[in-house]
C-alpha cells in the first residue's frame, strides 16, 4: 500500500489550526457552536439559497484543499466554481452580503483565467 506523503510542516500547520479552532470556539461558546451546526440537520434551513451556498463553499473546498496541501490543481473543478460562484453573488443579494458578492465576483474572474490557461482559448 502506497503511503501519502504530507507537506513539511502540516503537523505543525494542524496543531495550531487546531489551538486556533478551539480558542475562537471559547471564545464564541461551544454552545452557540454546537446550535450553529444543528442548523444543517434542519429542514428549514435548507433554503434554495442556503442550498447554493453549500454547493458553492463545497465547490470551492475541492479546489482549494487538493492545492493547498497537495500542489494538485484540478482545474477542470473551476467549471463549477464559475457556476456556483455565479450563483452565490444571487443567494448573498437575498442574505444581504456584500463581502460575498465581492469575493464571488472576484473568483468568477479567477474562474475563467484557470479555464482559459487550461483550454488554451
Amino acid at each position: 500500500m502506497n503511503s501519502i506523503e504530507l507537506p513539511d510542516g502540516y503537523i505543525a500547520a494542524m496543531a495550531i489550526a487546531t489551538l486556533l479552532t478551539i480558542f475562537i470556539y471559547n471564545q464564541v461558546g461551544w454552545k452557540a457552536i454546537k446550535d450553529c451546526y444543528k442548523l444543517f440537520g434542519n429542514r428549514e434551513y435548507w433554503t434554495n439559497y442556503n442550498v447554493v451556498e453549500f454547493l458553492a463553499w463545497a465547490t470551492k473546498a475541492a479546489v482549494i484543499v487538493p492545492g493547498l496541501v497537495f500542489g494538485i490543481e484540478i482545474w477542470e473543478l473551476h467549471i463549477l466554481t464559475l457556476v456556483t460562484s455565479a450563483a452565490l453573488i444571487w443567494a448573498s443579494m437575498k442574505k444581504l452580503l456584500p463581502t460575498l458578492v465581492a469575493f464571488n465576483t472576484l473568483w468568477i474572474f479567477l474562474s475563467m483565467s484557470v479555464i482559459v490557461r487550461n483550454l488554451a482559448i
